[in-house]
């Protein structure tokens, strides 16, 4: 395992509760072993995920997956979490600069060493992780420049070793995605095995509401081993893959689509 200690303080930022878990879980569980301080910001309680809206209606799924998220982060020992309450599936609809003010905030207060969070891509392609990837590297930039960012990412390795689950489960909601990310290009890595990757299991078994399927789908060994790896890059180092040609205004096209949730 890379030896999170040259990270210091650490910051995630991400959209809904269980992304902090399947990216980012063996980072902080090791980090907070090496006595460092980690809190996670959560921008939505995620209280239209599911396909069962009458079982789950908005209000019952967004308290079951604030009391999943309490128990994720105890299983890897993290006590600091602030969470921004905006709606689910809306953020790119927010006042972007209200928003990217309160998280600036508090980026301001942590004072991290190291922020994580999704690249622009969004890793999944949803439209809510974009935008709180657009929010925490301008939060960042006003607030830490000094601050590393790390983007999470999937690799080309990881692509062509799971791609009979990525068939089977609609994890990756856009075109384009997800990434094939150059192993070489990859920043940090940490490939969990034994106690380290039955913890994280532990913290993704904790977010049942929306692993209970995955598990039931694949089983408890394939979905251990599926994100035994978090492999991360550095956003001032690391380009990300931009198609050939321009839009209309001449900005590169990014070379991933956008899931938006609709109703």
């Amino acid at each position: 395992m890379h030896d999170v200690r040259s990270l210091g303080t650490i910051l995630g930022v991400w959209a809904h509760p269980d992304d902090e878990a399947f990216l980012s879980a063996g980072l902080m569980a090791a980090a907070r072993d090496a006595g460092q301080r980690v809190v996670v910001v959560t921008a939505t309680l995620g209280e239209h995920g599911t396909t069962d809206a009458t079982r789950w209606p908005p209000d019952r799924l967004g308290r079951v997956r604030g009391l999943e998220l309490a128990a994720s982060l105890a299983a890897v020992g993290v006590t600091e979490h602030r969470y921004l309450g905006h709606p689910d599936g809306s953020l790119a609809r927010q006042h972007q600069l209200q928003a990217i003010d309160e998280l600036a905030g508090i980026v301001e207060q942590v004072r991290p060493d190291t922020i994580v969070t999704f690249g622009p891509d969004g890793l999944t392609g949803h439209e809510d992780h974009q935008t709180v990837s657009a929010w925490a590297s301008t939060a960042r930039a006003a607030s830490a420049p000094d601050a590393r960012l790390l983007f999470a990412t999937t690799t080309d390795s990881f692509v062509r070793r799971w791609t009979h689950v990525h068939d089977r489960l609609d994890v990756f909601l856009a075109d384009g995605l997800p990434l094939r990310t150059p192993d070489a290009d990859v920043a940090l890595a940490l490939n969990l095995t034994g106690a380290d990757a039955d913890r994280k299991l532990v913290a993704l078994r904790a977010h049942a509401s929306q692993t209970a399927g995955m598990l039931a789908a694949i089983g408890e060994d394939t979905l251990r081993e599926w994100w035994s790896v978090e492999t991360f890059l550095d956003a001032d180092r690391s380009p990300l893959p931009q198609r050939r040609g321009a839009d209309a205004g001449g900005a590169a096209v990014p070379a991933w689509g956008t899931w938006q949730l609709v109703g």
